[in-house]
């Protein structure tokens, strides 16, 4: 009976000092990195060599990683591919892989280096994180051998894993993952046979964590969110922008806002491949961001979050499902966006109410503009298929979007600039998920922190006038149980679709 009474005091007093030691709030970092890449990533090096490169992407990281500490940060970010770059093959990345073990091994590589082999990455991240006092997120390379008893073992008797580590302040290794959603040319990694949820608690939060191309699918991405009540996503990411919808920084805040939780992400800084945009996003708003096209300079962020943040639930059809939607005739035209044929209408007027659809899915679109400027064109349109280019996923996509040219064929074509103001805007569907992530980016690539808000029925509305021009007002939805829809007939929709974007823009050129 004694016994059992203390360790309930014992339980007890635990929780209090846990209670006493948590947060509220903590201070995030995200690091944008100019990676260094290899002269020549096809072929193979020694991992003497290769140590050499990685040591020098290192340094960066090392600053940034100084830097926020001193800055207060309690958890840095670092982005895809960041120690060594990209462009390998299976055999040339081989050199710069590790043995990454499970975090459950109580490892700390700081002090005891050669636990595991032959780790010099591993040490030289975890006594950064120990010597900073801070957590850091980083991409490396993981190795495991297989052989012949394992059915799926690749014939060079190895599989090799994009990874994300974490090490706490400590230095000490609390999370490993393995992609599982390689992208296209990822041909060097291996998939994990199923997918893996990785989370770890801190005094600031409970975190989960996945990589890039990851975001556009379920697993692990939701799970994490509604199953595993994680407050803060860990996102490092190579992520190569695509206008009109998938910009890094519209797309990963607008997630941030629909999942309703804390996002890091960090990008690679490589302008030639179009990779640029990181940032701290809050559930509510955007509180830190960086796009920047024209320089070859790296970017630290940071940005205070809430520890546990909170946000009601919407309900994404509620509105638009006790609205009607009227005949427009043959006022509908059809355009291309990212390979989707959208249904669109034009906005003709300077103020207005307007309605377009697509199979199930209405959109609803009251605006005003400041003026209506002779010399742009917007539209309202509506998307509701299967999207199948550089991945299979099922979109409902609601977007106010400005054309490239007057040419309504351009609309859904990439645009970075406008000139056209709006005053208001208030953008609804009936959309068949609650999975849906609302998107502003204003002219020259940049968020609207502050200027727009979405209700609990649905509704994506300005606060008040947006303080650019208007590029895109998006609703952007998933619906991840139609992913593994296929037919000859949707492969050979798309096919057309794709050959029907190339004449396009031979045609333009050529009247260019």
């Amino acid at each position: 009976m004694i016994t059992s009474q203390l360790l309930g005091y014992v339980a007890i007093l635990f929780f209090c000092v846990l209670k006493a030691s948590s947060l509220d709030t903590f201070i995030a970092a995200v690091y944008e990195q100019a990676v260094i890449l290899p002269d020549a990533p096809l072929t193979p090096v020694s991992q003497e060599e290769a140590l050499v490169l990685m040591n020098r992407n290192l340094d960066l990281l090392e600053g940034a990683v100084t830097s926020a500490a001193k800055q207060g940060a309690h958890i840095i970010v670092t982005p895809e591919d960041g120690v060594y770059g990209f462009y390998f093959s299976r055999e040339s990345i081989y050199s710069y892989l590790e043995e990454i073990p499970d975090p459950q091994v109580n490892w700390i590589p700081c002090t005891n280096p050669n636990r595991f082999g032959h780790t010099p990455v591993q040490k030289r991240l975890s006594c950064l994180a120990r010597d900073n006092s801070i957590y850091i997120v980083a991409n490396i390379g993981d190795k495991k051998p297989c052989n012949a008893s394992d059915p799926q073992c690749p014939p060079d008797g190895r599989y090799q894993y994009n990874t994300d580590v974490v090490f706490d302040s400590e230095g000490r290794l609390v999370a490993r993952y393995h992609k599982q959603n390689l992208f296209l040319g990822e041909n060097q990694f291996n998939a994990p046979k199923e997918p893996e949820i990785v989370t770890f608690n801190t005094t600031f939060g409970r975190f989960g964590i996945f990589t890039c191309f990851d975001i556009l699918l379920h697993d692990p991405a939701v799970t994490l969110v509604k199953d595993f009540q994680v407050d803060t996503i860990l996102f490092p990411t190579a992520w190569m922008n695509v206008l009109p919808h998938l910009s890094a920084i519209e797309f990963h805040s607008a997630w941030a806002m629909g999942m309703r939780v804390n996002f890091l992400a960090a990008n690679i800084h490589f302008p030639l491949k179009n990779m640029t945009g990181s940032g701290i996003y809050a559930p509510d708003s955007p509180r830190a961001f960086h796009y920047d096209m024209k320089t070859e300079e790296g970017k630290l962020l940071l940005s205070q979050l809430d520890s546990h943040p909170h946000r009601p639930a919407v309900n994404w059809t509620s509105y638009a499902s006790g609205l009607q939607a009227p005949s427009v005739g043959n006022q509908e035209f059809k355009s291309i966006v990212f390979f989707d044929e959208f249904t669109f209408l034009e906005l003709k007027e300077v103020t207005g109410n307007y309605t377009v659809c697509q199979k199930d899915l209405c959109c609803y679109l009251s605006y005003r503009m400041l003026e209506k400027r002779a010399d742009e064109v917007y539209a309202l349109g509506a998307f509701d298929g299967l999207h199948t280019v550089e991945g299979r996923y099922y979109l409902q996509i609601c977007t106010l979007l400005k054309c490239k040219t007057m040419d309504l064929h351009s609309c859904g074509d990439s645009v970075e600039t406008a000139s056209t103001k709006f005053e208001m805007f208030s953008l609804s569907g009936t959309f068949g998920t609650q999975y849906v992530f609302p998107e502003v980016l204003l002219s020259d690539i940049q968020l609207a922190p502050g200027e727009f808000q979405v209700s609990s029925d649905g509704r994506l509305f300005s606060l008040k006038p947006p303080s650019r021009p208007v590029l895109t007002v998006t609703l952007f939805g998933r619906l991840y149980e139609r992913d593994s829809v296929s037919s000859a007939s949707s492969d050979l929709t798309a096919a057309l679709r794709v050959m029907l974007r190339v004449i396009a823009s031979i045609v333009y050129s050529l009247n260019w």
